[in-house]
C-alpha cells in the first residue's frame, strides 16, 4: 500500500525549520503544499525545492470544507500511483483539516499515512504572548466558532482568522458574552521576523487591516467575577456554595419538602409575568424558578443520590427521544401529529408496565382548577366524553339544583361535596369551549380586584370611612367601574 508523507512546515521562518524536516522535504518527490503563503516556503524555493502548491484549489470554492475535501481527493488519486508527500503549515496534527481527513482515509484503508513531524505555532505563539497554558488553554477554530463552546476562564486562542469576515464572526458572539471594550490580542506571523502582536477593543476586531491565514486572535481569561454571572457554572458554584459547610444557614436546612412551596409560589409569579406581559418581570421569575431547581438538585448531590447533571442529562434525552421528527426519521407536519407521537413514545417508555388506572399520572399536587381539567381530557381520549354542549349545559344545571337543595339540609360535607360537582361540572364545560378554568378564574379575579380598587378610590375621596357606606352605593361605585372599563 502506498504512503502520504505529511511534514509540518512549523510556525515560522526557514531558518527555523527542523533539519530533518528539511533534509527530507529535499529528496520528497512529488511535494505537494497546501499553500505556499508561508513565510518557510521562500527558503524553499531558494533551495531549489520543487512542489505543487493547492492555492488555487482555494479560488474555486466558498467553503473551506470543499477545499479541504478537494486537497484530499487529489492526494488520494495520486497515491494510487506511488508514494505522494504533502507540507502543511505548523504541526500536522495542529489545527489542521485535511490531516485528520487524510487519517480517516487510512482507517478506510485506502493509503498509509505517516506524520514526518514538524512544529506547530503554540510555543511561537504562548512565547509572543507570554502566557504558560499550565493554567488552562482552550484552541477554537474560528470559522467554526459556536459561542457555546468557549470557557471564559480559560486562555482562548482562535485560529484561522483568516480575514474580517472571520474575525466579525468571532467577535459578534464574543460581544455577546463580554463588554465592548473587553482587550484582546491580534497575533500575526507568530515566531518570525515579521511577528506582530496587537491589543485592541474587542469591538475593533474585525476593524483591523493584520488578518490573514497567519492571524491569532488571544482572549485573556476573564477575572471580573460579575462578568461570569451568567455562567451556568457560576450559578452552580453559589448554589454549592450556599448550602455548604461556610453557606447560608437558611439554604442549609431546606429540604425537598420544605421547598415544594416556594416552587409553587415562584411558579404562580410567573404565570403573573406572563400575563402582565412584562419580560423584565418574566426574566425575574423565571429566574426564581431555576433558583428552586437549583436548589433540589443541590440538595440531591449533597444526599449523594443526584445532580444538576443528572437532571440535565435525562432531560435532554428525553427530549430528543421524544422528537423524532427533529432529531431522527420520523415525519410530523402538524402539532397534532406531534402530540401523537409524543403519547406514542411515551407508551413504549413504560413498557409492558400498567397503570392502576388511565387517570393515574394526573399529579394530585395540581390545583384543583387544573387537575380536574386534565383528568376530564385524559378521559375523554378514550370517548368518555359528550359530543356536544348540551348534555353538558344540563349537567351544570343538574349539579346547581343538588347543590342548591343540599344548602338547607346543614350538613357541610355533603354542601362541599355538591359545590365541588358544580365546580367540575363547570370546568367540563369550560374545557368544551377551549378555555383554560384556571386563566379564566385569575381573570376574573383581576378584574374584582381593579373594580374594587376603583371603589376604594372613590371612598378615599369622600373622606368617609369604607364601612359607612351603604352596600347599594358601593355597588354603585362597581356599575361605574364597569361602565369604564375596569
Amino acid at each position: 500500500m502506498n504512503t502520504i508523507y505529511i511534514f509540518g512546515l512549523g510556525a515560522g521562518d526557514f531558518e527555523q525549520l527542523p533539519v530533518g524536516v528539511y533534509r527530507k522535504l529535499k529528496r520528497a518527490h512529488p511535494l505537494f503544499l497546501r499553500t505556499k503563503e508561508h513565510p518557510a516556503v521562500k527558503g524553499l524555493e531558494e533551495e531549489g525545492i520543487t512542489f505543487t502548491s493547492f492555492d488555487d484549489v482555494y479560488e474555486k470554492h466558498e467553503q473551506f470544507a470543499d477545499v479541504y475535501a478537494e486537497i484530499v481527493s487529489i492526494l488520494v488519486e495520486q497515491v494510487k500511483h506511488g508514494d505522494v508527500f504533502y507540507a502543511v503549515p505548523g504541526h500536522p496534527l495542529v489545527a489542521e483539516q485535511t490531516v485528520q481527513l487524510l487519517l480517516e482515509e487510512e482507517r478506510r484503508g485506502v493509503c498509509r499515512v505517516m506524520i514526518e513531524g514538524g512544529q506547530s505555532f503554540f510555543d511561537a505563539l504562548f512565547a509572543a504572548l507570554r502566557i504558560d497554558p499550565i493554567e488552562g488553554f482552550q484552541l477554537l477554530d474560528a470559522t467554526s466558532f459556536q459561542g457555546d463552546e468557549w470557557s471564559p476562564s480559560l486562555h482562548t486562542v482562535f485560529c484561522q482568522v483568516y480575514d474580517s469576515f472571520v474575525a466579525s464572526n468571532v467577535k459578534l458572539s464574543l460581544m455577546e458574552q463580554l463588554p465592548d471594550d473587553y482587550l484582546v490580542y491580534i497575533v500575526t506571523a507568530a515566531g518570525t521576523k515579521a511577528e506582530q502582536v496587537k491589543q485592541v477593543p474587542l469591538y475593533e476586531l474585525d476593524r483591523q487591516t493584520v488578518l490573514n491565514n497567519l492571524t491569532s486572535v488571544y482572549v485573556p481569561p476573564v477575572k471580573d467575577e460579575p462578568l461570569l454571572y451568567h455562567r451556568f457554572e457560576t450559578l452552580r458554584r453559589v448554589i454549592a456554595t450556599l448550602r455548604g459547610p461556610n453557606g447560608c444557614p437558611w439554604d442549609r436546612k431546606q429540604t425537598h419538602a420544605s421547598l415544594k412551596r416556594y416552587l409553587l409560589e415562584e411558579a404562580y409569579e410567573l404565570l403573573e409575568a406572563i400575563d402582565e406581559n412584562d419580560d423584565d418581570h418574566m426574566v425575574e421569575e423565571l429566574g426564581d424558578v431555576l433558583l428552586q431547581v437549583m436548589l433540589h438538585a443541590q440538595i440531591g448531590a449533597d444526599d449523594g443520590l443526584f445532580s444538576i447533571d443528572d437532571v440535565i442529562r435525562t432531560l435532554t434525552a428525553k427530549m430528543i427521544r421524544r422528537h423524532p421528527h427533529v432529531f431522527g426519521n420520523v415525519t410530523a407536519d402538524t402539532a397534532e401529529q406531534v402530540v401523537v407521537n409524543w403519547e406514542k413514545i411515551k407508551k413504549e417508555e413504560k413498557g409492558d408496565e400498567q397503570p392502576e388506572s388511565l387517570l393515574a399520572d394526573i399529579p394530585k399536587s395540581l390545583p384543583g382548577t387544573m387537575r380536574a381539567y386534565e383528568l376530564q381530557k385524559k378521559a375523554a381520549k378514550v370517548g368518555f366524553d359528550w359530543n356536544d354542549v348540551e348534555p353538558i349545559w344540563q349537567k351544570v344545571e343538574e349539579e346547581m339544583a343538588e347543590f342548591r337543595a343540599e344548602t338547607s339540609s346543614g350538613r357541610r360535607a355533603e354542601l362541599v361535596s355538591e359545590f365541588g360537582d358544580v365546580m367540575f361540572a363547570l370546568i367540563n364545560l369550560a374545557r368544551y369551549y377551549g378555555i383554560q378554568p384556571e386563566e379564566a378564574l385569575q381573570r376574573a379575579n383581576d378584574k374584582f380586584t381593579r373594580r374594587f380598587a376603583y371603589i376604594e378610590e372613590q371612598v378615599r375621596k369622600s373622606g368617609r370611612p369604607i364601612t359607612s357606606f351603604s352596600l347599594a352605593e358601593l355597588d354603585r361605585f362597581w356599575e361605574e367601574a364597569k361602565e369604564n372599563g375596569r
